[in-house]
């Protein structure tokens, strides 16, 4: 079998993000600086050009207006007069040579002597139109920026020509005094960028652990990939308490907005626990919370680095519907009690008629027996009969069962009725296992409180009332326990609130969120004893 060996990555590739971006500074610095220096190098030889032609203009103009000039032109030999003067002038103003010459170019004057009476290397018509002008040319000292004048007499004609000019080696000279000082400027300036450069480089390498650009890429692409891909809720908040950080499937259980990251928890709108819970910047395992439509199994935990804490991760995890089969499987489980206590009770019972024959009172027997079995098929009867939804009813009669066990008379009232199509109106039977279960446990829990502080004077009682009204499903359960205070009534139906003193309540909690999923209502009020009802809107065929 061919082995395919994985694509190379090029050396650069294979560098550190901090290392390619280092060398990339390096290189844009170099090529800043080369092209500024070039730039400043043509620029500053067009300077020193144009400075150069200035004062050759100058220094002619000023030797062809001297008197002293037009005054040595009488003499037959005017080079005696001419020439000190040329020179003396020459070395003062620092040009390269001043020549004075005749209308046809002869010289009179020349920084070198051999040179006086030889023809002008250059051009001397526009001055002999009367005009000053300046050129480049090449004579007998080199390449020179030279200019040439008319020296005119009292009637304007002119007498002579005056040429003044400068070399081009020694603007070159200047020109290169002028790139050392530069390039010294230049060097300091590439090793201050180097250093500052060196400097982001180590800083950036230390944030980004040395890694390659592909693998940050890498790394971004699975870190965004899982937070959208897993279903958990993810949180990320921070020591101000403010969230850094959600996935998609925070904002789903939390219900979060868009612009959620980056805004202070207690701005966000959630449950008053839960958002404490994120404040507190604690450990948290598997603690329950309840949102508006959720149950929510929260795990928190504070992270630290080198760098010092970095806030805390939450995870979420949805309960709902663990939580609502949980709530079915009491349901059976409680019925499966009131079985075996039944069967206990049959069996005792079996045993009494049993025994009653064998004493010969078979009529007595026979009396018994079937005053027992009256009684529990008039319970099932009136359960089945009233509440044809078969959960519920399984509940009614596991619930009945319990609260005898428990010395609570549990009663259906006998004009409940209850239609089995609830599902098709939109009730879904786990959110109607979750209300009246809870209910029901906390009337019997009340109940039995009530009877236990009057020592047994007061028997303990709960009544369940199940209607159709005004096309809605009513769930009334009444006790007979100290019932509830008009504060507490708000309060009862948040998570941890209870009359225990435990602060675990979640039962009503979990009623009023599954009352709310329903777009139903609660209301309590205080008759014997606490008194909820709740109601339930049905929905039609088409909106359910």
């Amino acid at each position: 079998m061919t082995r395919t060996s994985p694509p190379r990555r090029s050396p650069l590739r294979r560098w550190s993000l901090a290392g390619q971006i280092l060398l990339l500074q390096t290189v844009v610095v170099g090529v800043t600086v080369a092209a500024g220096t070039a730039l400043a190098f043509a620029h500053t030889r067009d300077l020193l050009t144009d400075d150069a032609t200035r004062v050759a203009r100058s220094v002619a103009i000023s030797v062809a207006d001297s008197p002293s000039v037009l005054a040595a032109l009488d003499d037959p030999a005017p080079t005696g007069a001419l020439q000190p003067y040329a020179e003396r002038v020459r070395r003062e103003v620092g040009v390269d040579f001043i020549t004075i010459m005749d209308t046809s170019g002869r010289r009179y004057t020349h920084p070198k002597p051999s040179q006086i009476g030889g023809m002008f290397l250059g051009t001397i018509g526009p001055a002999l139109a009367g005009r000053t002008f300046t050129e480049t040319y090449t004579g007998t000292l080199g390449p020179s920026v030279r200019a040439v004048t008319p020296v005119r007499d009292a009637h304007g004609e002119v007498r002579a020509l005056v040429s003044a000019g400068i070399t081009l080696d020694k603007i070159s000279d200047r020109l290169r005094d002028q790139v050392a000082v530069a390039g010294l400027t230049i060097l300091l300036g590439m090793s201050v960028g180097g250093a500052g450069t060196a400097l982001v480089a180590a800083r950036l390498r230390r944030q980004t652990r040395g890694l390659a650009s592909d693998e940050l890429s890498r790394i971004y692409e699975h870190h965004t990939a899982i937070l959208h891909a897993v279903r958990e809720g993810l949180l990320l908040v921070d020591d101000d308490r403010t969230l850094t950080l959600c996935n998609d499937g925070a904002r789903e259980l939390l219900g979060l907005p868009g612009d959620a990251e980056g805004r202070k928890v207690s701005d966000l709108g959630l449950d008053p626990a839960f958002t404490a819970m994120l404040g507190a910047g604690e450990r948290r395992t598997d603690e329950i919370h309840l949102t508006r439509d959720r149950v929510i199994v929260v795990n928190a935990a504070p992270v630290r680095s080198g760098r010092g804490s970095l806030g805390m991760v939450v995870t979420l995890r949805d309960h709902t519907e663990l939580q609502a089969l949980s709530g079915q499987l009491d349901a059976v489980r409680g019925f499966a009690e009131s079985l075996r206590s039944a069967a206990h009770e049959s069996a005792n019972r079996l045993h009494t008629v049993v025994t009653l024959v064998e004493l010969g009172r078979a009529e007595q027997a026979v009396e018994f027996a079937t005053a027992e079995l009256r009684a529990a098929q008039q319970l099932a009867d009136r359960v089945v009969g009233s509440v044809r939804e078969p959960v519920l009813a399984a509940l009614l009669l596991g619930k009945t069962a319990e609260a005898a066990e428990r010395g609570v008379e549990l009663s259906i009232s006998p004009d409940s009725e209850l239609d089995g199509e609830l599902d098709d109106a939109g009730l879904d039977g786990r959110d109607l296992v979750t209300i009246l279960g809870n209910l029901i446990d906390n009337a019997v829990e009340a109940a039995t409180t009530a009877t236990a502080a009057t020592t047994g004077t007061r028997p303990a009682r709960v009544r369940v009332r199940l209607t159709m009204d005004d096309g809605g499903c009513v769930l009334r359960v009444a006790d007979n326990g100290p019932g509830l205070a008009e504060e507490d009534a708000a309060a009862a139906f948040r998570r941890g609130w209870t009359t225990k003193g435990d602060g675990r309540g979640l039962g009503l909690a979990m009623v009023g969120q599954a009352v709310h999923r329903l777009g139903g209502t609660i209301d309590v009020a205080h008759e014997d004893g606490a008194v909820f009802t709740v109601r339930l809107p049905l929905r039609k065929g088409d909106e359910a």
